[in-house]
């Protein structure tokens, strides 16, 4: 007779199977965050960053586009592939930090700094990203500011990446006040006790820390940075400050590896939102799909274009 553990992992097992039997009748992709829950990631035919999944929404054959993540990344996805058809299961799972700015705010930016170039976190809205000359992500932030003509730059929303952004250009950077509610609670404080804790340990954070978190860290990386450092570095034990669900990409593929969370209250709901079950509702109704109107995705599409086609 099986026990509890064994009949949730026939049940866990069963729903997998009737996942990948929808996804190949819909010719369907499952793209996840690597912040998403682990049987989630199992799930997905990929798992990356912002950036990763931007390009692979991109470049991917298949029909549909299971997002596995945010509004703004499945917004995304249907800019680039207007053609597909793009599923966000989550529906309500949404990016505070995309909220905190919008295309008439940008306007009004450009009014007050004119001939200054408007850069545009990918963690932004549709309209938003219309309303700018350029998208980036927290691993390309730094090399799409340098590629700009101008030496006067507006960067929405973010204001702690701006700010990072800002100390390896010599450019004139004019962050907007918004910030990720995750990151931009880290402390200073908590960087020293986690040291104190795991002595020896590198700390790696995200760009969207503040400051004072920033300068106390060993190395500065996006997530998926974040793995690549983890699995090629010659060290044995890291301290990661990013969102707690990292930790499961990172022991996947860099088993051996130490990791520890620089502060266990790092955890976004709403990138929590999404489960295998929303995923199976997804593809069986094909809904929530994410569309976004043709006059909007022309000008956002060429924002994010700019960014793509950068080397």
């Amino acid at each position: 007779m099986q026990g509890k553990g064994a009949a949730g992992r026939k049940e866990q097992k069963d729903l997998a199977d009737r996942i990948q039997a929808l996804k190949e009748e819909r010719d369907a992709v499952i793209l996840a965050h690597n912040y998403q829950v682990p049987e989630v990631q199992d799930l997905a035919d990929m798992v990356g960053d912002s950036l990763e999944l931007s390009r692979a929404a991109a470049e991917r054959d298949e029909a549909v586009i299971v997002f596995c993540g945010v509004d703004f990344m499945a917004e995304t996805a249907a800019i680039l592939s207007p053609e597909k058809t793009v599923l966000l299961p989550a529906a309500d799972a949404c990016c505070p930090m995309a909220e905190m700015v919008t295309a008439g705010e940008v306007q009004v930016l450009r009014e007050r700094y004119p001939g200054a170039a408007v850069v545009c976190y990918v963690n932004t809205t549709a309209e938003v990203k219309a309303a700018s000359d350029i998208c980036c992500t927290s691993a390309n932030a730094v090399r799409v500011v340098q590629s700009l003509e101008e030496d006067r730059v507006i960067f929405v929303p973010d204001r702690n990446l701006a700010l990072y952004t800002a100390r390896f250009t010599g450019k004139e950077i004019i962050p907007w006040e918004g910030f990720c509610i995750v990151h931009d609670r880290i402390t200073p404080e908590e960087v020293q006790e986690a040291r104190h804790r795991y002595p020896g340990a590198e700390v790696l954070v995200h760009p969207e820390c503040r400051p004072e978190v920033i300068d106390l860290a060993d190395h500065v990386f996006s997530t998926s940075g974040m793995v690549r450092h983890v699995c090629e570095s010659g060290g044995e034990a890291f301290i990661i400050g990013t969102e707690t669900g990292i930790l499961y990409p990172i022991r996947k593929r860099c088993p051996g590896r130490r990791c520890f969370p620089l502060s266990a209250k790092a955890i976004c709901t709403n990138m929590k939102k999404t489960t295998p079950e929303k995923v199976l509702k997804a593809l069986e109704t094909m809904d929530p799909r994410v569309t976004v109107p043709e006059e909007v995705a022309r000008g956002a599409r060429a924002a994010i274009g700019r960014m793509l086609s950068l080397p």
